[in-house]
């Protein structure tokens, strides 16, 4: 049957919910509901779909010559209606709201207009500025006023100082005729207070967050119940735009929203680095690094700084984890480890250390490996190794004691990490060969899925579990020589193990490896032949033993997985200003 002329069709096989259908035989819609919001229900129309005639053939090919155009069933228009009507409503909320929208798009754009007009200046009668930082507090620089003032700025009998300070919107909070701006610039944190005028200018109403500024005004105690960084404010009287920010979608808070990914927070490592936790890390980085160099000078007998090259000829660690690059024609490479040239620094300067990136080609993703780190070595002359561990012990607690007497860099940790404590001394002794029963007992299985066995090189996931169990420091010692640098020496009680060393910390694991070095020419000679290294080039290394060896030992320690223990990060990425690792060499 056909159609009558006032009729819209649909066709739940072959129709299209879409505008640019008309609702004809030739082109009919796919639901009854899209059909009553294209056209609505009015008197005389009919909605009509196609039927198939009795007995016709119901494959899938059916012919369109063998259907016929029904009117739809009441059921079918009854439920039709009831989800147009819903749809009716949500569409006037939606124009309602957009109405609404628009308003106050058109409301705001005005006050923008206004707030052009609006024009501040400086009051040449108040008392000169005093230029300041934002962590100034010395009271003999700066006087708080308190109490309360029936003026938004009154320099009379009593008043604070007044200043002058620049820095970065690191917070802004609105309130009617009030705006609240926390400035940051790196050396602290301090509250702005604006009122009056400084409200209702164009650029108060499109403040953003990182905008820079410099501000003038009265320094005040914060009223009672209220916070504020350092207890204290500025009451602004004039303030100038540096560096407007941007906002809306290329706003900081768009760019490193806190649920963002990781790879775009990585991308955006120069934006993250404003934030509070970064930056507190990366302080905290700074004051450890001086707390080193402190306990290198203190200790008995001291450590003399040296600067070795980061490029060189030969191997440390081993020739699959390095970076090579062509060197005027020569091969060369990115050093793995200092420790071959702080070693020939000890015949002429004593104990020595150095701080210095190491690099390490090792495509691993694991929480606490860097492509590039920072590593503070050290190399001990005429000891034991019993002596190195006392050492060990004395400097990482020595490191964390000073770094901690700073005020500063003791808050940034409490608030990093609150449960750091300074570890007790003597760390736990834990020889390799009792670890590997350890691990057996715990029931604790190696990479192969199998119980550990003694020459198994305990992975990073068994290493951590094990120290977070027994959570303590523990100076795991005594590795197999099989799985140890060629240069390190052998136990003389049991020629099977080195007299090595790794210190492990709770959260992180391994954060410094050490042994005693060989000393004895004709065994370094024949651990060259072992590990098929030429000892050629290792000329200048191998002389150490012809002119006057002695018993020595030293250590790496990763400034990274260090800072990653004591600010309880879950990555040492987040401890290094721009990681480096697999895949990541930018920004």
């Amino acid at each position: 049957m056909a159609a009558p002329s006032n009729s819209i069709c649909f066709d739940e096989e072959l129709g299209t919910d879409d505008p640019s259908v008309d609702g004809s035989q030739q082109k009919p819609y796919k639901t009854l509901v899209f059909a009553h919001i294209q056209h609505p229900p009015s008197e005389g129309l009919h909605y009509l779909t196609r039927k198939k005639e009795a007995g016709a053939d119901q494959g899938p090919g059916v012919s369109e010559a063998h259907q016929e155009w029904v009117p739809a069933t009441q059921s079918a228009l009854k439920k039709a209606n009831k989800s147009y009507e819903q749809h009716k409503k949500k569409q006037a909320k939606g124009d309602e709201l957009a109405v609404r929208e628009r308003q106050e798009s058109d409301k705001r754009q005005q006050a923008l207009e206004d707030a052009k007009k609006v024009q501040i200046q400086q009051d040449p009668g108040l008392p000169k500025a005093l230029k300041i930082r934002l962590n100034e507090k010395d009271p003999a620089l700066i006087k708080l006023r308190s109490g309360e003032s029936q003026k938004d700025v009154d320099y009379s009998d009593g008043r604070g100082t007044r200043v002058r300070v620049t820095g970065r919107v690191h917070r802004l909070r609105t309130q009617k005729d009030v705006v609240f701006l926390t400035l940051q610039d790196g050396y602290g944190f301090l509250q702005c207070v604006l009122t009056g005028d400084l409200t209702k200018t164009y650029d108060a109403l499109t403040m953003t967050l990182e905008t820079s500024l410099e501000v003038y005004g009265e320094m005040w105690e914060v009223p009672p119940k209220q916070h504020a960084p350092g207890d204290r404010e500025l009451h602004a009287d004039y303030y100038t735009v540096i560096g407007k920010a941007a906002g809306d979608k290329e706003a900081i808070t768009t760019r490193v929203a806190p649920d963002a990914d990781a790879q775009t927070l990585y991308d955006n490592r120069h934006l993250v680095l404003r934030g509070e936790n970064a930056s507190s890390v990366m302080k905290v980085r700074a004051g450890v690094l001086r707390a080193f160099r402190q306990t290198y000078e203190e200790i008995a007998p001291s450590c003399l700084e040296v600067t070795p090259p980061c490029m060189v000829q030969t191997q440390v660690e081993g020739g699959a984890t390095l970076f090579a690059f062509d060197y005027y024609g020569q091969k060369a490479y990115l050093t793995q480890s200092s420790q071959l040239y702080l070693e020939t620094c000890l015949p002429s300067l004593g104990n020595v250390f150095c701080v210095a990136p190491s690099f390490r080609a090792e495509k691993s993703q694991t929480r606490r490996h860097l492509s590039e780190y920072t590593h503070i070595e050290a190399e001990l002359d005429f000891i034991t190794f019993d002596d190195l561990l006392v050492h060990l012990e004395l400097v990482m607690c020595r490191v964390i004691e000073i770094a901690l007497t700073n005020p500063q860099i003791a808050q940034l940790v409490r608030d990093l990490n609150p449960d750091f404590r300074v570890p007790e001394r003597p760390f736990k002794r834990m020889k390799y060969a009792d670890a590997i029963d350890w691990l057996v007992e715990h029931e604790i299985k190696n990479t192969e899925n199998e119980p550990h066995q003694f020459g198994d090189d305990i992975a990073e996931a068994a290493e951590r579990k094990m120290t977070d169990i027994i959570n303590r420091p523990i100076f795991l010692t005594h590795f197999p020589t099989e799985i140890k640098a060629f240069y390190m020496k052998k136990d003389p009680g049991d020629p099977r193990v080195t007299e090595s060393v790794d210190c492990l910390m709770p959260g992180v694991g391994e954060i410094v490896g050490g042994s005693m070095r060989m000393d004895d020419y004709e065994e370094l000679m024949e651990a060259y032949k072992r590990v098929e290294i030429d000892p050629t080039p290792y000329y200048w290394y191998t002389d150490q033993r012809k002119y006057g060896t002695s018993p020595h030992g030293g250590y790496g320690l990763g400034l990274e997985r260090f800072l990653a223990w004591m600010c309880g990060r879950y990555t040492v990425k987040e401890c290094s200003l721009y990681p480096r690792f697999t895949d990541r060499c930018t920004p």
